[in-house]
């Protein structure tokens, strides 16, 4: 396993083994990554999870050869010749051909006509020889006397059409055929065809199934179970009945039933059974290319840029029922809520206003953050009317904080706080740290997926918490703040021992030092190992602490500051000292060059964020709805979602616009992650809108346009950079009547 593993992944095998022994003891992923690089030579996680799925993989189709083998001998059939055939399979589907002959099955028309004795007549059939006399034999016999020698041909063919569907090599080669000459064909049902619908470009398409793309294929499946479209898979069945024949057929011999029994083979079983597997690939090749997608997308949104330590005004958009505010602290603590009504009498308006004007002056938020939910375009423009001072309006993805709202977690946090307050809670805190926050949500609800719903969901959770894994251990995490959701991410970590991290630090006040961690209840030797160097503590004694350095490297350190003749907090970020330092001096068996520039890296630039700095769009006032958007705006807006086939962009009008891979770049590109990623602040054009389906199809490519409409320049990359803020203010009379029209 570990050979083929390290030929298929094209590295060395000792890096194979090594992943696999690290794995089996208990290494997590994001601690090989980090902190056995000499061990794997420096495999990052990517590799590494390969290894690990392969390896994986390997073992399950390990235990099916054994389980298949075990069969056969309880059967009577195991011979030297199966055996060895079922040890060279590489593929679960190949081991499936070869045992699909002698799998116990239920009565099959074959079976049925092998108990009437018709076995020999079909081998007679096979070999092409002349069955005039088994005819006659059986013509005088029970119990075919009474058949008719047309049904005993018939019944003798189904014996063969089993023999003939069943052939593991031939199988193989007419499914390799079928994938690569196959196309997938979807015509709209007749109920369909003159109606709009989201799967309009699929009411007559066509593509080969060996180049559809992954988003086409489960869109088009939707499509099908929703009952809009009909989906037919085409096979060259004139190649793949040329190569039955010529496997099966002595073209010196007569064969007129054995090229029956092979035509009716072919339309009766295996032609069904190579589109099942055929359906079934690939389906399970758009679950993993989704799935990949999907993680990726959960990674740079969970990276995204914080706002940071600063204080923030979560605003919650709503119609009837009132716009819901929470302001938070720059640790993140609620300070103050309450309901503003903006789409009310022009007395509740006034008093909103007031009580809005009045929370800016008072607490003077850095940033404020308005859900771009229903109601989101009208609330900026409302807020964008008062004296903001120093606060920034930034519209904020609301993605899943209504699930969020409803958790065991959220009513663990604010447990008098009502559910409506608390979205508006965490709209201001993944402002502030997104990573922090989305942890508390699951990840399907974050609304970065690619037809989610419909890819297989173990595989898909498992991915998916894989991504936030990477993500959390990335970043690294603040022992001292860190919700309970975000510790059970940390490697080595998991809900339990989370539970007991926050139950210490609550009972003993805040942790001083890693090696503290030792002292939580059931959290031993092993977890702080692979957990230590992820948890941060910025005002530990020893500087140390709050970096990414491990524990089991802290006298190497020591050492490195000893021979300087300093400290280790004189070393700390000290640049020209740690120039100084000869790497070579300090490796030995167990600490190699990449963990040596590790930790100069470290020391550097202790315990830094690896996030980008913040930046936020500037939306257009003049645009608050989808009515509003026409052909040649230029605008500007946040990626929100990336697919294989383009990006979506939220461009503040409820409604993000499609801008397809074809768009986003002068060149050619394959992947819109070669560009661009979730959460980046895009200035696009728009190409078209379909008002009745709710579509926008934007460009990134500018310039392009009449020019007659573009948007603001972005805005400042930091938060220290102060807000830019330069709308005119409306009267109170425009605002009321924008609400009314909505």
């Amino acid at each position: 396993m570990i050979h083929q593993i390290a030929k298929e992944l094209s590295i060395k095998p000792n890096q194979a083994e090594a992943v696999v022994e690290l794995l089996q003891e208990g290494a997590t992923i994001p601690f090989i990554a980090r902190y056995r690089k000499e061990k794997t030579g420096s495999l990052d996680e990517v590799a590494i999870q390969a290894v690990r799925d392969r390896f994986e993989y390997l073992t399950e189709l390990f235990e099916r050869k054994t389980a298949v083998l075990s069969s056969m001998q309880e059967l009577g059939k195991w011979t030297p010749e199966f055996a060895q055939a079922v040890s060279a399979a590489t593929t679960k589907q190949q081991v499936e051909d070869l045992y699909a002959p002698f799998k116990p099955k239920r009565r099959t028309r074959a079976q049925i006509a092998r108990e009437m004795g018709l076995e020999p007549l079909a081998d007679l059939l096979q070999a092409q020889a002349d069955p005039t006399q088994e005819l006659a034999r059986l013509s005088q016999e029970e119990p075919t006397k009474a058949l008719p020698l047309a049904e005993m041909l018939e019944r003798a063919r189904d014996i063969l059409a089993e023999r003939i569907s069943e052939r593991p090599d031939t199988k193989e080669r007419i499914r390799q055929l079928a994938w690569s000459q196959g196309v997938l064909m979807s015509k709209a049902k007749p109920e369909w065809a003159a109606q709009k619908s989201k799967f309009g470009q699929y009411y007559d398409f066509q593509e080969p199934i060996a180049k559809l793309p992954a988003h086409r294929f489960l869109a088009m499946r939707r499509g099908e179970e929703e009952g809009v479209l009909r989906l037919d898979l085409v096979l060259p069945e004139p190649e793949i009945l040329t190569l039955l024949q010529t496997t099966w057929l002595n073209p010196q011999k007569p064969g007129g039933e054995l090229e029956k029994a092979i035509t009716e083979s072919w339309n009766r079983l295996l032609g069904p059974s190579i589109e099942v597997d055929l359906r079934l690939e690939l389906k399970t090749r758009s679950d993993e290319e989704s799935i990949q997608v999907f993680g990726l997308n959960l990674k740079e949104l969970l990276l995204a840029a914080p706002a940071g330590e600063v204080t923030v005004l979560g605003l919650d958009p709503g119609l009837r029922t009132g716009s819901k505010y929470a302001l938070i602290d720059k640790t993140g603590k609620l300070v103050r809520q309450g309901t503003l009504y903006t789409v009310a009498s022009k007395g509740q308006l006034a008093e909103s206003l007031k009580e809005l004007q009045f929370l800016l002056d008072k607490e003077q938020p850095r940033f404020i953050a308005i859900g771009n939910g229903t109601g989101s375009r009208e609330l900026m423009t409302l807020v964008r009317g008062l004296n903001l001072g120093n606060a920034q309006p930034v519209m904020v993805n609301e993605a899943g904080a209504s699930v969020y709202s409803a958790s065991a977690i959220a009513r663990e946090e604010f447990p008098d706080l009502d559910v409506s307050l608390r979205g508006a809670v965490s709209i201001a805190r993944r402002l502030q740290d997104p990573l922090a926050e989305l942890v508390k949500i699951d990840p399907k609800s974050i609304g970065v997926g690619q037809y989610q719903h419909d890819v297989n969901q173990r595989k898909l959770q498992r991915g998916l918490e894989e991504a936030v894994i990477f993500a959390v251990n990335q970043v690294g995490v603040n022992l001292n703040q860190a919700s309970k959701s975000l510790l059970s991410y940390v490697s080595g970590l998991n809900a339990g021992l989370a539970e007991q991290i926050v139950a210490y630090r609550n009972q003993k006040g805040a942790f001083q030092s890693r090696k503290e961690l030792l002292e939580v209840p059931r959290f031993g030797p092993k977890a702080f190992e692979q957990a230590a160097g992820f948890l941060r503590l910025p005002e530990a004694k020893n500087p140390l602490d709050a970096s990414g350095v491990h524990p089991e490297r802290y006298k190497l350190v020591e050492s490195m500051a000893q021979d300087l003749g300093l400290t280790v907090k004189d070393l700390v970020a000290n640049s020209a000292a740690l120039g100084k330092i000869n790497k070579n001096q300090y490796t030995g068996p167990e600490v190699g060059l990449p963990t040596i520039n590790d930790i100069l890296q470290e020391l550097v630039r202790p315990g830094r964020d690896p996030r980008s700095s913040f930046e936020a769009p500037l939306l257009d006032d003049a645009v608050t709805c989808i009515e509003d958007v026409k052909p040649g705006m230029e605008l500007e807006g946040r990626i929100t979602n990336l697919t294989k086939f383009g990006a979506f962009v939220d461009i503040g009008v409820h409604q993000d616009g499609l801008v397809h891979v074809s768009e986003l770049a002068d060149r050619f590109i394959s992947d819109p992650a070669e560009v661009v990623k979730p959460g980046q602040v895009l200035k696009v054009r728009v190409l078209e809108v379909d008002y009745d389906l709710k579509r926008i199809r934007l460009s990134a490519k500018l310039g392009q346009g009449d020019g007659s409409h573009r948007a603001p320049s972005p805005n400042p990359k930091t938060p220290s950079a102060g807000p830019t803020v330069s709308a005119p203010k409306p009267s109170m009379d425009t605002l009321r009547d924008k609400f009314k029209r909505l």
